[in-house]
Formats: C-alpha cells, structure tokens, sequence
C-alpha cells in the first residue's frame, strides 16, 4: 500500500510572505521589521489561523498601537499581496506523486477567510483530499487533536502517512504520534529524502 504524502501549504507549497506587503507600505527597514516582528507578529496571525476573524484581531490590535491603525488594517484586506507564487519545486514534486498514484492531503494551519483567495489561484490544492484547514476545523498544529481529524478523515494509521511541513514543532509532533516526518527546508533536500525514503 502507498503512503499518503501530507503537505503543509504555506512555505512549502506556496512562498507566503508579509514582508511582501509591508515593504510598499514602509520605506524604513527598520520600521518594517518593528512592525512584522511587533505589531503584526507571526503570533497574531496565527490568532487567524482557528477562530478569530480578521476583522476581529485588527479590531483588537488597533488599540494597542493606534500609531499604525492603517498599516494593520491593510493586513486582510491586501492579503493577497503577501503571497510570492507557488515553490516551483514542490509543485514539481507534488506533480510527479500526483502522477505515481500517491494519494495526496494537506494539513495546513490556515485562516478559513483566506483560503479561498489561494483556491482560486492554485489549481495544483485541487490535488488533495483532504484538506484539513485549521481554520475549518478549530484547531492548529502542533495541537495533537488536528493530527488526529486527519487521520480520521484518511481512515489510515499515522504510520502509513508521511507528513511534510517547514515548522519543526509540527514535524516533532507528527513523530510522536508515529507519522514519518520530513522537515522542509527546500525542494531539493525534500527531493533527497522522498528519494531515501523510496517514494520517488
């Protein structure tokens, strides 16, 4: 039997970036990093990622920092701006499963408000069943509860999937719950360890 290859989305499949964004909105570097790193944090973008809405984490920050009420209220709106294309080797990769008859899913720690906006983009999301969206489900990894509805939904054992994504604490909790991890630093050592690993 063919393992089921799980994929995260964002900086595997698809170069998300803020930064993106934010360097046409900020002309001092330094300010830049001050805002991605303090205001709009990758810790209150992840507050998206379950069951807050944009609007309402905007809502929430705004107070905190007035000075920069209009840079955070780009945030959802422009959204789309922060996104770089697809990772051209993984999709390659993907592909080339997709066509050895691999079957494919993801599990991905994704607001459900923006999901949409990469569905329209990217056919290649059309590959995968399931799709397991943090956003969709009400749980994030590495929360072991979000391993478990996938498995669920796969009707298969961790030990027959292989599970890829490009933040080591979700890699480390897939490995305790008997999932082959691969963590993904680029398409090429991706490519070597599906390689190793028999797969392609």
């Amino acid at each position: 039997m063919k393992k089921t290859i799980v994929f995260d989305i964002g900086g595997v499949l698809i170069d998300w970036n803020p930064r993106y964004l934010y360097e046409k909105i900020f002309a001092d570097p330094d300010e830049l990093d001050f805002f991605l790193r303090a205001v709009c944090s990758p810790a209150w973008n992840a507050t998206t990622d379950v069951d807050k809405s944009f609007r309402d984490a905007m809502d929430e920050l705004v107070p905190f920092h007035p000075e920069y009420e209009d840079q955070i209220r780009a945030y959802f709106p422009r959204w789309g701006e922060m996104l770089g294309g697809e990772i051209a080797g993984t999709v390659k990769i993907l592909n080339e499963l997709k066509e050895a008859g691999y079957n494919l899913a993801v599990l991905s720690n994704f607001s459900s408000e923006t999901l949409p906006i990469v569905e329209d983009q990217y056919d290649f999301l059309g590959w995968f069943k399931p799709l397991i969206i943090s956003g969709r489900v009400g749980y994030a990894k590495p929360e072991p509860s979000i391993y478990q509805i996938l498995l669920h939904e796969l009707s298969q054992n961790a030990r027959e999937c292989i599970f890829i994504d490009d933040k080591l604490e979700n890699i480390q909790e897939a490995s305790r719950q008997g999932f082959e991890g691969i963590h993904f630093t680029s398409p090429e050592n991706l490519r070597k360890n599906l390689v190793t690993m028999g797969v392609l």
